[in-house]
């Protein structure tokens, strides 16, 4: 390709466009795979090491396809739309895309009324039980059959923040008087409610995970006090 020709390619405007859709899709199926998008740091790892990188939104960080599954994505070809905002990733997909252990991410058929595809990995054992059962819990944010436990929480906020207080209160009577099946009772139950306060705020275990990682190497009283400054 000569100077001229490299002038003429459609390029993308990350001052005007800092986030951009990029769409996956199956090289050899063409089956699409999912939506994520990437800012300029991810496309261009992603074009460095030839593998997926994106930008997530509810992360706020910067994560490789793959990074706690191992399901990569190697891009066989990246495409830019005719308007330079949009990215077409061609990958040859390990493993599968979706985190709930389906191959795509478009599984549900609205037309149709059903679910056109089932899981082909057990997600629990692929991503954790943490980040299943957070997602399961935003899942529930659509259920409508009036049993959902989760779905109650989520539209009640002074009841979620009310049983986070009693099972954080239950949880350390627990540790002081009560036997070690008991406290890893209480324990688990404190721990799906504090997800379900995340969930209504749309933060990710990965950005509680995050906060820990900042705290490594640091005293916990001098944490404390730098947050009164």
């Amino acid at each position: 390709m000569n100077s001229e020709e490299s002038k003429m390619l459609v390029k993308i405007d990350w001052n005007k466009t800092p986030l951009v859709p990029a769409v996956a899709q199956d090289a050899e199926s063409k089956e699409v795979l999912m939506l994520a998008y990437m800012n300029e740091e991810a496309y261009r790892l992603s074009l460095e090491t030839g593998y997926a990188h994106y930008f997530s939104r509810s992360r706020q960080r910067i994560w490789k396809k793959g990074e706690s599954s191992g399901h990569t994505q190697r891009i066989v070809d990246l495409r830019i739309d005719c308007d330079g905002d949009t990215i077409l990733l061609l990958v040859e997909q390990k493993g599968v895309a979706c985190h709930t252990g389906r191959k795509s991410c478009f599984f549900t058929s609205v037309t149709r009324g059903e679910e056109t595809q089932a899981p082909s990995v057990d997600p629990g054992a692929v991503y954790g039980v943490v980040e299943t059962l957070y997602h399961t819990i935003l899942e529930r944010r659509n259920d409508t059959s009036g049993k959902s436990w989760t779905k109650k929480l989520l539209d009640d906020p002074v009841l979620l923040q009310s049983k986070i207080r009693e099972e954080a209160d239950e949880l350390a009577t627990a540790i002081a008087e009560e036997s070690d099946a008991q406290v890893i009772y209480e324990a688990a139950d404190l721990l799906y409610h504090s997800l379900v306060g995340l969930a209504s705020r749309d933060i990710t275990p990965d950005r509680v995970r995050q906060e820990l990682a900042r705290r490594f190497g640091v005293s916990g009283i001098e944490e404390k006090a730098s947050r009164k400054k």
